[in-house]
C-alpha cells in the first residue's frame, strides 16, 4: 500500500501550514499522495501545482485538487470534499465564494456578540488581519482569545464562548455543493460520513438514507478511511460503498497545530491492498 492523505487543511482555511509548508511535512511523512482541502477555498489547489514543480522530480509527491463544503439542509449537516475539478471550469468557483460569503459573515456576527456579551475587544490590525485571511473561522477566534488571556485555551475559547452565539441557520445546501464540483469535472465525497452535528453519530438505516437522498443530487463517493473512525465504522462504510458503486477516499482530517491529527494518518495503512473503490477513484481522478 501506498501512503495517501485526501483530507488536510492548510492556512487558507483552518489549518496552521502554508501550501509549502504542507508540502515538506507531506515528504517528511512519506506520502505518495496528498490532497488539501480547504474549506470553502480552492487557493491551496491552485498554488501547490507550481510549487510542486519547482522540486526535483524525486522530490515531488502527487498531488490532488481538492475542497471541503460544510453543508447543511433541513436533514442534517454533511461535509462534502471535492477532488479533482477544473477550477477554470464554472461551477466549484461559485460555491466557493458562496461558502466564503456566509463564513465572513458568521465571523463578524462572533466578534460582534464576543464584545457585547463578554467585553472581549481585539486590536484594530488584529481584526484587520482576521478579516484579511481566506477563510476565518471559529479557531483563529479562539486563537485571539487566548493570546489575549480571554480564555484558558482555544477548546475553552469555542465551547464556552464562541458558541454561546447561536447564528442564524445558513450553509450552503449540500446539493449545490455537489452539483458545483461536478459541474467543474471533480468527483464530490462524503467526508467522515457518520459524524453529523456536533457528537452525532449516524450509522445503520440512517445513514445508508442520507446517502442516498446525496446521491440523488450527484454523490460519487465516500470517505471511508478516515483518523476518526472505529473499525465497525470504517466496515459499514466500506460495505455502502460497495453496494451502491461508490469511489472510497481516504483522509486523516490534517489541520496543522490545530487539531492533535498527525499528517497521513487515515487507518489505511494497515491494510496490505486497496479496496476496488479506491483504486477505481485513483484510476479516474486527476492527479499532479
Amino acid at each position: 500500500m501506498k501512503k495517501i492523505d485526501l483530507h488536510t487543511h492548510t492556512i487558507f482555511s483552518d489549518g496552521t501550514d502554508s501550501p509549502s509548508e504542507i508540502i515538506e511535512k507531506a515528504r517528511a511523512a512519506g506520502l505518495d499522495l496528498l490532497s488539501v482541502t480547504d474549506h470553502d477555498s480552492i487557493r491551496a489547489g491552485l498554488e501547490i501545482p507550481s510549487l510542486l514543480k519547482q522540486l526535483p522530480a524525486d522530490q515531488r509527491t502527487a498531488f490532488i485538487r481538492g475542497v471541503e463544503f460544510s453543508c447543511r439542509d433541513e436533514l442534517g449537516k454533511y461535509h462534502i470534499l471535492g477532488y479533482g475539478y477544473d477550477p477554470d471550469i464554472p461551477g466549484i468557483a461559485e460555491v466557493v465564494a458562496k461558502g466564503h460569503e456566509m463564513r465572513m459573515q458568521k465571523t463578524n456576527a462572533r466578534l460582534a456578540f464576543l464584545e457585547e456579551a463578554f467585553g472581549f475587544k481585539f486590536t484594530e490590525e488584529e481584526v484587520e488581519e482576521l478579516l484579511a485571511r481566506d477563510n476565518p473561522g471559529k479557531p483563529h477566534i479562539a486563537n485571539l482569545m487566548v493570546l489575549h488571556g480571554y480564555a484558558s485555551d482555544k477548546k475553552d475559547a469555542i465551547s464556552n464562548y464562541i458558541n454561546k452565539k447561536k447564528l442564524k441557520n445558513v450553509h450552503v445546501h449540500p446539493q449545490e455543493a455537489i452539483e458545483g464540483i461536478l459541474k467543474s469535472g471533480g468527483i464530490p465525497v462524503l467526508a467522515h460520513p457518520s459524524y453529523g452535528d456536533g457528537d452525532q453519530l449516524i450509522i445503520g438505516e440512517e445513514m445508508e438514507q442520507r446517502l442516498l437522498r446525496l446521491m440523488d443530487f450527484g454523490l460519487k463517493g465516500l470517505e471511508a478511511f478516515y483518523s476518526g473512525f472505529t473499525p465497525k465504522i470504517q466496515s459499514e462504510t466500506l460495505l455502502l460503498a460497495e453496494r451502491y458503486d461508490l469511489y472510497v477516499t481516504a483522509g486523516s482530517d490534517y489541520h496543522g497545530c490545530n487539531k492533535m491529527i498527525d499528517l497521513g494518518w487515515t487507518n489505511l495503512e494497515d491494510l496490505s491492498e486497496a479496496p476496488p473503490g479506491l483504486l477505481r477513484f485513483l484510476e479516474d481522478v486527476e492527479i499532479f
